[in-house]
């Protein structure tokens, strides 16, 4: 009796021990924690589940397109060709940091946190009727990461290898269980059909429309000035919560402009359905037209819950020209923010002092307690001022007159070796301080130009060039620029990204994000302690830290945030009466048909 008591209390144990290391099966995944939504959701609560399907949207986009692959840096990709591809999750706009099934049904992670494995759903097809395997996954995975933009190896440089366990399960093993985040990067990736890209060049531009498995599918098309997407009318995923009400439009045309103010006389013609806009003059001068004042065109500035990273002037330090950060520093100290706040931006912005703007993870006043103690590890590598003053932008008059701005700029010139000769910034060689201000909007021309004249008092001659889309794109991918407006974007929860826009060898991959080429072994000592930050307040340390050292870096002259969007459409949609966290959605949208009629009738009748 005593045996069997003790074989059946170690099957017992055993059988313990087995489920106590049983993997976690879950429809989604949150960064921290669990996700808001139950399992047996049937939509996101932000949307219209009974929204009616149909109808046709057109849109505008400066500049042009010649390729449908946006995967590589080759080619100028048309950004709807997105909508044709379908990823393994799908994020809740609603949520900072959350992912729920779309081609995976299911999601497995071990105890150990060492892999995850994604079901794909059965009925998960591509739109030429194909079922989506794991083989197509792995097959995505392997292409990206070998012939994909740089970001793709950055992005899943935590894993060690993959494994299709069977037609529809794949199993992607990590290197470590320190990036708390993998498994939702993992679950972003587009996957494409492999039986399609057979015998096709990845690297190369795509012309040939391609097969997907998301809503949409490419229609009719003209590189360089239109495309049409078509909704996929038996899409497999039609019914999915995270699907149902969206993408409700059956066709969506995208018009490519060359310039702004014609894809705006477009807009006010009736021609473009709905713009965002990102210019505060023309928000606040250009909307004044008759189809305004009759109540057909709407205009709605609403509130977003975002973070706003970074917008600015970005130094390629990896010009000789421009890799002391003292120069840097006195490049950003004549900028007249306040000047151009008052002046062209109609007081509609404020001014950006963090990459994590709009958040909690931006860093304020001095380093303190933990912050303090993680920076003190490489106190001898840093500038002093990281310890011994708050980052704070001079704050002008906003007369133009910038001159105490201007005497510290001309005062760190100086001891980087510049002076001041016949009214020109000289190096003790002779050779004046000059460079290039890129552009690829005109739009910009107006806060650029007198950016240039407040240099000009410093002895400094920087030039203004506005390019084509496609040519800022190749100058930008191999970082043949001095100065380019850049914007930065980050999420609620920075992770694997942020090694793409700061190490040193990301600052050596053509088409990268490290823009500006930094290069500092504490910021890369910084950068792995945010992607493998174990809970929310280790991460808001790191993160503080990582912020802090980029500012005194001095590599952008910080511009503005505006934490809205702008937004002005023809009065013929429906949208969600629910707030969302982006501010607009507009996959969400639909057309009205009441309101479609009402403003064609009124048109018509030209009242």
């Amino acid at each position: 009796m005593r045996v069997i008591a003790l074989m059946l209390g170690l099957m017992a144990a055993a059988a313990g021990v087995a489920e106590a290391q049983a993997p976690t099966r879950t429809p989604g995944l949150a960064l921290l924690g669990a996700p808001a939504l139950p399992p047996d959701f049937t939509h996101y609560p932000w949307v219209n589940p009974d929204a009616p399907k149909g109808g046709e949207v057109t849109l505008s986009t400066i500049g042009t397109f010649d390729s449908f692959n946006p995967f590589i840096v080759r080619g100028q990709p048309a950004a709807a060709a997105a909508r044709v591809f379908d990823s393994l999750l799908a994020r809740n706009d609603n949520e900072a940091e959350a992912e729920y099934g779309r081609l995976a049904g299911a999601i497995e992670i071990p105890p150990d946190h060492l892999s995850v494995t994604f079901d794909i759903r059965p009925e998960a097809r591509f739109s030429d009727g194909t079922p989506v395997t794991a083989e197509d996954v792995a097959w995505t995975f392997e292409t990206l990461l070998a012939k994909g933009r740089p970001l793709y190896r950055q992005y899943y440089a935590g894993v060690a290898d993959t494994v299709v366990d069977g037609p529809r399960r794949i199993t992607f093993r990590f290197r470590s269980n320190a990036s708390r985040e993998l498994p939702m990067i993992l679950g972003e990736l587009p996957i494409l059909p492999k039986h399609w890209w057979q015998g096709r060049d990845f690297e190369h531009p795509l012309t040939d429309p391609p097969v997907g498995s998301g809503p949409y599918r490419i229609g009719h098309f003209e590189f360089g000035r239109t495309i049409t997407v078509e909704r996929v009318p038996d899409w497999w995923a039609a019914d999915l919560p995270t699907a149902r009400g969206l993408y409700n439009f059956d066709r969506i045309r995208t018009e490519y402009f060359r310039d702004g103010t014609v894809a705006m006389e477009a807009f006010k013609a009736g021609q473009i359905d709905y713009r965002a806009e990102y210019a505060a003059k023309e928000w606040a001068t250009g909307y004044d037209f008759p189809a305004v004042q009759k109540g057909w065109v709407r205009k709605e500035k609403i509130a977003d819950q975002l973070p706003q990273g970074m917008q600015g002037w970005a130094m390629n330090t990896r010009r000789p020209l421009l890799a002391d950060r003292r120069v840097r520093e006195a490049l950003a100290l004549a900028f007249d923010f306040e000047w151009a706040n008052a002046n062209l931006f109609y007081g509609d912005y404020t001014r950006t002092e963090s990459y994590f703007s709009n958040s909690d993870l931006a860093s304020s006043g001095l380093p303190v307690g933990a912050e303090l103690s993680l920076l003190e590890r490489w106190r001898d590598k840093l500038p002093a001022e990281v310890f011994t003053e708050p980052y704070k932008l001079p704050v002008t008059d906003g007369s133009g007159n910038n001159r105490e701005g201007l005497r510290r700029a001309l005062a760190l010139l100086r001891q980087a070796g510049w002076e001041v000769r016949d009214r020109m910034l000289v190096d003790a060689q002779g050779q004046k301080f000059r460079f290039e201000i890129l552009l690829d909007e005109p739009s910009y021309e107006r806060v650029a130009l007198p950016y240039r004249q407040w240099l000009s008092r410093l002895g400094i001659e920087a030039s203004v060039r506005t390019v084509d889309a496609a040519q800022y794109q190749h100058r930008m991918d191999s970082y043949d620029f001095d100065m380019a407006m850049v914007g930065i974007g980050q999420s609620d929860s920075p992770g694997n990204e942020q090694r793409g826009m700061w190490t040193c060898e990301a600052a050596q991959q053509e088409g990268g994000d490290n823009l500006m080429g930094v290069c500092d072994p504490v910021v890369d000592a910084l950068v792995p302690l945010v992607v493998d930050a174990p809970d929310r307040a280790a991460l808001l340390t790191a993160t503080h830290a990582l912020d802090r050292v980029l500012l005194w870096g001095w590599y952008v002259v910080p511009n503005w945030h505006l934490a809205a969007v702008r937004v002005a459409y023809w009065d013929r949609f429906g949208r969600p009466n629910v707030p969302v966290r982006p501010g607009v959605v507009f996959d969400s949208w639909w057309i009205d048909a009441a309101r479609s009629a009402a403003l064609e009738a009124a048109r018509s009748a030209g009242n």
